[in-house]
């Protein structure tokens, strides 16, 4: 039987009575839009964070996408990120009639180069958009200090980072704002899509409630600004609901299973997840390296592991992102990494069997190169 590189049914089955029971009080509620469940899962996420507004909505890219709106990032602006990131980040910032301009990456943590941003700034630079990838923060210390100094938006993409640390900091708290997806598959997941944004401002909070509802308050039928359909469903929020207290114990198992795979692969030539001083990782993805990457994954298949790689091809060199001139070459630490990183599966029910089923195919794979 293929190895699965999450695992969804054993989740459901071992919490299927209390998410069962979040569908139910949904359907017993009378209000399936805008209530009582997105509103609680809105303040206990808030809660969480130590931030004062959380605006939820129906994915991940529209919580970048309307973020960077409410914010007043448009047309003719430029934000600033990664090419190493799943492509809805560079999605939303496009969508918004802004520019993306991509930095290179940490050849051991594969985040942000913070160092080269300030060589990227121009007259037209709005926003700096770091990416928590894979489960680790940025370093955004130098971000926030640069924001400051030139009057730049800080906002964060935490679709892998719920409950990830640098300093005792949660992801998500530095910047003006902070985007999260609530994908089925994340630290935090949903029963289908979801997102959410945390705001200091309470005005730019306001902003965003209205674009996510057509660009209304949500008693009244007068648009304001023309906005979105863009509202988290309740029977998501609901089940949001059931699963936050939860969240530190999946993060925990995660943990577990990382500190598993360290040991089960170590001396194998693999190079494992380097995790930045001051970072607690929360391993939404357990990310490898080898220069052999290719003929490791098809060697796998033989022993019915088929892995995912995350991710594969760098945003600037898809041709839908074409437009924006990035030649392949530009960014050579992203390029080089695309072509030897690949993910093992991470999930909080994976079982000490299949992990071990993983490690002993890897184990034989690497030895046979």
């Amino acid at each position: 039987m293929t190895t699965r590189v999450w695992g969804y049914l054993e989740e459901y089955a071992a919490e299927r009575k209390e998410i069962l029971d979040a569908v139910d009080t949904v359907f017993s509620s009378g209000r399936l839009v805008l209530g009582s469940s997105m509103h609680g899962f809105e303040r206990e996420f808030a809660t969480y964070h130590g931030m004062p507004h959380c605006v939820s909505v129906d994915n991940g890219t529209n919580a970048i996408k309307l973020a960077l709106q409410a914010l007043g990032v448009g047309r003719g602006d430029e934000v600033v990120t990664v090419a190493n990131t799943a492509a809805p980040t560079v999605v939303a910032i496009d969508a918004m009639g802004a520019t993306p301009v991509f930095v290179d990456i940490d050849p051991d943590t594969y985040l942000m180069d913070t160092a080269q941003v300030e060589a990227v700034l121009t007259d037209r630079t709005r926003c700096l958009l770091p990416v928590h990838l894979y489960g680790q923060c940025v370093d955004l210390e130098p971000l926030r200090s640069l924001a400051a100094e030139r009057g730049l938006l800080l906002l964060e993409d935490c679709a892998q980072a719920h409950g990830a640390t640098r300093h005792g900091r949660l992801a998500g708290t530095t910047g003006h704002a902070a985007a999260f997806s609530f994908y089925p598959t994340k630290v935090l997941g949903a029963y289908g899509d979801g997102g959410a944004t945390l705001f200091r401002d309470e005005e730019t909070a306001r902003r965003m409630r209205r674009l996510r509802y057509y660009g209304m308050e949500e008693r009244y039928y007068v648009v304001e600004t023309p906005g979105h359909n863009a509202r988290l469903d309740e029977v998501q929020a609901e089940i949001l609901r059931r699963k936050l207290p939860r969240l530190d114990g999946y993060i925990a198992a995660r943990r577990a299973i990382a500190e598993r795979y360290a040991e089960g692969l170590a001396g194998t030539g693999l190079s494992l997840p380097a995790v930045a001083p001051g970072n607690d990782h929360v391993y939404y993805l357990y990310v490898v390296r080898h220069p052999m990457r290719d003929e490791i994954l098809r060697a796998l298949k033989d022993h019915d592991i088929e892995l995912n790689i995350s991710y594969p091809w760098p945003v600037h060199t898809m041709t839908g992102f074409s437009h924006l001139g990035r030649q392949a070459g530009s960014l050579p630490v992203t390029e080089s990494l695309a072509d030897q990183i690949f993910s093992l599966p991470m999930y909080p029910s994976l079982s000490p069997a299949t992990q071990d089923r993983v490690i002993g195919a890897l184990r034989e794979v690497l030895a046979a190169l």
